[in-house]
């Protein structure tokens, strides 16, 4: 598989057609494994390292929900590749500075696993919208596959042993990804994620830890696991969400009952650029369809969710590289996303 077949076919998780998915892009279940009697990854040399890769690429093998899978390794893969693949979530920035180690990416690109991260395996499930559940049943039976070949590192009195304390026991990590516009603009963001963090959850950027927010994008998560079942995980982190969605709306009911003819400019203003402009920033860009994100949302225009959501990963840095190629002005960046986006809102604009 090349990059360009990456380039022109979006993962599926994109798609639009999950619960809630005008507000929570995506759903994602990670789970962290390690292979007992190898260190753990950053104290391991490299011949521990190359031995976990091994281990987990035959396993995949014998993975029926990894049999249209694709590996590619770490010492092959130059830094723009590796920040491609971030923007993609298919690795995180972490697992991008490792030198050995792979990433196996499934079919449609809804499970992938990170080789050689902070733990030696990350196993990763995605699903449109709002569906921590069925995401959740479909890495369970992934990780029994792999499990069957792989001896895990577990303890009958800790659980599943980990890089970090922060993921021992179920070592899951359930997150969404939401898109809250209407909280921003009403200046409420600061005091529901003040509030989500002391309920025992994690905010973070649309690449996870470390990384910022962009188009008023954030990823929420567990942040402990030990002593929790997942099914517990599941719906505390359930729950949350389904309350920063009200609030959302809440929030968008407000603006159109005191700001209307705001956010009506607000919007195809953002429509008009994104249509007309020859030259584009990234963080412009991820800002103009955040407000057109929100149009959609409160029925104001007609474009399909998919195509924003696809959006949102094309016009990222290492895409934009890909397709300039050799040409290095940041002048020559900016035309090339401008066209990209461009060329895809009128893809919409038809579907509608």
């Amino acid at each position: 598989m090349t990059l360009k077949t990456f380039l022109e076919n979006p993962a599926a998780w994109l798609d639009g057609s999950g619960p809630l998915s005008e507000i929570v892009i995506s759903s994602r279940i990670r789970l962290a494994r390690n292979i007992a009697r190898l260190p753990f990854t950053c104290w391991a040399k490299d011949k521990y390292l190359k031995e976990v890769t091994t281990q987990v690429k035959s396993a995949v093998k014998n993975n029926p929900f990894l049999l249209n899978s694709v590996i590619l390794d770490m010492e092959n893969t130059d830094s723009m590749i590796r920040q491609f693949l971030v923007e993609r979530h298919l690795i995180s920035p972490e697992h991008a500075k490792g030198k050995i180690g792979a990433v196996v990416i499934g079919d449609k690109e809804l499970v992938n696993i990170m080789i050689n991260e902070e733990d030696h395996l990350r196993i990763q499930t995605f699903s449109s919208g709002l569906q921590l559940s069925s995401t959740w049943n479909t890495i369970n039976q992934i990780d029994d596959k792999m499990s069957e070949k792989l001896e895990y590192a577990f303890s009958p009195e800790w659980g599943y042993l980990t890089a970090c304390p922060t993921n021992v026991g179920t070592g899951m990590r359930a997150s969404v990804m939401i898109h809250l516009p209407a909280l921003s603009i009403t200046k409420q963001i600061g005091k529901i994620l003040h509030a989500v963090s002391h309920l025992g959850l994690a905010i973070r950027g649309i690449h996870g830890e470390g990384s910022e927010s962009s188009g008023n994008l954030f990823q929420i998560s567990n942040q402990v696991t030990l002593g929790r079942q997942e099914e517990e995980i599941l719906d505390n982190v359930e729950k949350i969400t389904q309350k920063i969605i009200h609030e959302e709306q809440a929030a968008r009911e407000q603006i159109l009952k005191q700001s209307r003819i705001q956010i009506e400019d607000q919007v195809y203003r953002a429509m008009a650029i994104l249509c007309a402009s020859r030259i584009i920033s990234f963080q412009e860009s991820m800002e103009l369809l955040s407000a057109i994100r929100l149009g959609v949302g409160i029925n104001m225009i007609s474009i399909p969710v998919k195509i924003l959501n696809e959006l949102l990963i094309s016009v990222q840095p290492a895409h934009i590289q890909i397709l300039v190629q050799d040409q290095q002005s940041p002048i020559e960046k900016d035309v090339i996303r401008a066209s990209v986006i461009q060329k895809k809102m009128m893809e919409g604009m038809k579907n509608v």
